[in-house]
């Protein structure tokens, strides 16, 4: 099992022949993903990376019946190829990129409701099911299969959990960057529900950081019905309050904001709050049993 994409999925880029998705749809398909085109409008009919071109996305589906995308449209038109997507029937959107103006992600946002459609990120390092398809822009090689689900808003601290959590002799189901932007289309929440109905997943990473109440909606639906452990790590514990630090959407609006007070609601909850990514892996693996 997996959760949102795996060795089946029929994968195409948006953004196909620019140089962000030409460099990582090599990856991917290196890694061995199922990349079986891409879209770039006006360079439809063309071959890239020995894959087939397409002007739109419904013409890439009815084509080769792809059923994940990855956008790496810049931002003044992602919001656009987002909804494209949902239009054409594509069931996983994972939308990487960084700067799309908030007000074009509500109204995307809204749109794709009435789809049959999962939106991932934007602003975010993609989805990987370890050792069967890597829909991102993740160093691939860190990721080794295993039993261990990844809810990330933050890329590196999605690398860095990985690495630690393999080290640890446990490895990954499927690791989810949710990405750090204002308007998202996964959340922290959803992400963790999809891994906790996901049976091969036995325990689950969750990194937040600063800014809104994802990481306390999450909490408050695994206190109710978490059945895996769930071990935790809020960054930003530094951040200055009012200054935006890194992701658009990590900025300390109230007094539930802040790294700590996140980490004292997780608490409460019961989940397990390590006060460094250091201890993620460890901890990880003393709740399991392993020894790592």
């Amino acid at each position: 099992m997996s959760v949102l994409v795996n060795k089946d999925s029929k994968v195409i880029v948006q953004g196909f022949t620019g140089s962000e998705g030409t460099f990582h749809a090599g990856q991917m398909i290196e890694y061995g993903t199922n990349v079986v085109g891409g879209v770039t409008p006006g360079k439809g009919g063309q071959s890239h990376l020995d894959r087939p071109v397409f002007n739109t996305v419904s013409e890439a589906v009815a084509k080769t019946g792809a059923d994940v995308t990855i956008i790496f449209v810049p931002p003044a038109f992602a919001a656009d190829a987002i909804m494209e997507a949902a239009d054409a029937g594509i069931k996983v959107i994972i939308a990487i990129t960084e700067g799309i103006p908030v007000k074009d992600m509500i109204k995307a946002k809204e749109y794709i409701k009435s789809f049959d459609c999962t939106l991932v990120g934007p602003n975010c390092p993609g989805v990987i099911t370890a050792d069967e398809a890597k829909v991102g822009i993740m160093p691939g090689f860190i990721f080794k299969k295993g039993n261990v689900g990844i809810v990330s808003k933050s890329g590196t601290l999605t690398y860095e959990a990985a690495d630690q959590v393999v080290k640890a002799g446990l490895g990954i189901t499927t690791a989810i960057g949710i990405g750090g932007d204002p308007i998202i289309g996964t959340t922290t929440k959803e992400a963790v529900q999809l891994l906790m109905n996901d049976p091969e997943t036995h325990g689950i990473v969750m990194i937040g950081e600063i800014g809104g109440n994802l990481e306390a909606q999450a909490g408050a639906w695994i206190a109710e019905n978490g059945t895996k452990p769930v071990v935790a790590f809020i960054a930003g514990v530094t951040a200055p309050k009012g200054r935006t630090m890194g992701h658009a959407g990590a900025i300390v609006g109230g007094e539930d904001d802040t790294a700590e007070a996140k980490k004292r609601i997780l608490r409460e909850h019961g989940i397990s709050v390590v006060d460094s990514p250091a201890d993620i892996g460890k901890t990880m693996a003393e709740i399991l049993g392993v020894n790592a």
